[in-house]
């Protein structure tokens, strides 16, 4: 009997090595032969809950305030993380990019999860963000993410007024915590074995044939 293998990953859309880690992950997993065993749930995480729903200023602006940096070193983080995401067939653009916060971002995930459509809006949500320019707080650029992953947009609107998955959010950053999760991306294998950051394709394989040899370990022991 088949047994799946789950793999829970927390990330935030305003991350940029999220999207550099779901490619190197999907790189991992598309050619990882046991892929058809594997059942990816994306769960939700806020690098800073405390940003305003807009913030009025560039993504250098905002993050050398908050961590007390040299414009010219943010800038100097921003080429390197813009080239390692170029190494992953991303083309990141900094100057572009709208700093707001990822809670409705987060909202329309779940609704989209609850649709089936989880993994398009995810991989919209991180290019717009981080390629394009698209302003993630915004409940029109919301729609239309949404709608052009088959969504209804009249439904994205309600229960982005009426924040119907705000406690499936709450409940993901819940159990981050509980997990010990201080920063994303996050992976758990079978929620046994947890893996850190944008780690390399090769690091990600190893994890899942380690996740998938306990699930075989565990079920010779149920024999």
């Amino acid at each position: 009997m088949q047994r799946t293998i789950s793999v829970d990953i927390w990330s935030d859309v305003a991350c940029p090595w999220c999207f550099i880690g779901k490619r190197r992950f999907e790189a991992a997993l598309s050619t990882w032969e046991h892929r058809d065993e594997v059942e990816v749930t994306w769960h939700s995480f806020q690098l800073d809950p405390t940003l305003p729903e807009h913030y009025d200023g560039t993504e250098i602006d905002y993050l050398a305030s908050r961590k007390g940096l040299p414009p010219e070193q943010v800038r100097q983080m921003f080429a390197h993380v813009t080239q390692q995401a170029a190494g992953e067939g991303l083309a990141y653009d900094f100057d572009r990019l709208v700093v707001a916060n990822s809670l409705r971002a987060h909202q329309l995930l779940h609704l989209a999860k609850a649709h089936g459509a989880g993994d398009a809006v995810k991989e919209a949500l991180l290019s717009g963000h981080f390629e394009q320019g698209t302003d993630i707080g915004d409940v029109e650029a919301l729609v239309a993410i949404g709608t052009g992953a088959g969504l209804d947009a009249q439904e994205i609107r309600d229960a982005l007024a009426d924040e119907r998955y705000l406690p499936a959010v709450r409940a993901d950053i819940q159990q981050a915590q509980e997990l010990g999760v201080n920063g994303v991306p996050f992976f758990v294998f079978d929620m046994r074995l947890g893996l850190s950051g944008a780690q390399p394709a090769s690091t990600f394989t190893q994890a899942l044939d380690q996740a998938r040899a306990l699930a075989l370990e565990d079920a010779t022991a149920e024999r």
